[in-house]
């Protein structure tokens, strides 16, 4: 059974299929694929929060290889790549901003009662389901770090 947002995907694959858009279905069929490995791997559906995971995931990748294709020099694969990340972030939540930020993760050091760097896995173990697709987990990973040593 597909989730709400993989169906939507699917559909919007069939659109851009109809419509000739050869870059957005190339990247569609791409997530589509991540999502039906990921679904062989585990030998189970995804969720909601399974797919969030994946497109996170390439996201995050698509970043770090703009900033490599950057250092490097190359427009064309950059350009490829940006047009790719705009398109999984159309299925990512909207982003935090610092405050709603600041705000969740002190909210989850008080749920876990965490005082010291040893309880940052109970936070993290919090945050994380809640934050799916809309923060970079690394930078939230230093904030907490930096919370709970400081």
């Amino acid at each position: 059974m597909a989730t709400d947002l993989q169906h939507r995907i699917e559909e919007d694959m069939k659109a851009a299929l109809r419509a000739g858009d050869k870059a957005r279905l190339g990247t569609l069929r791409l997530i589509l694929a991540a999502l039906k490995q990921v679904e062989v791997d585990t030998r189970k559906p995804l969720d909601e929060a399974g797919v969030l995971t994946v497109l996170d995931r390439m996201a995050k990748q698509r970043r770090e290889s703009i900033a490599q294709f950057e250092a490097a020099g190359r427009a064309d694969l950059r350009d490829k790549e940006q047009a790719e990340l705009a398109v999984i972030q159309g299925y990512l939540p909207e982003p935090l901003d610092e405050a709603e930020l600041a705000s969740l993760i002190d909210a989850a050091i008080a749920e876990a009662g965490a005082s010291t760097l040893r309880d940052m896995g109970k936070v993290m173990g919090i945050l994380k389901p809640r934050l799916q697709g809309r923060a970079d987990m690394a930078a939230v990973s230093a904030a907490v770090k930096s919370r709970l040593s400081g």
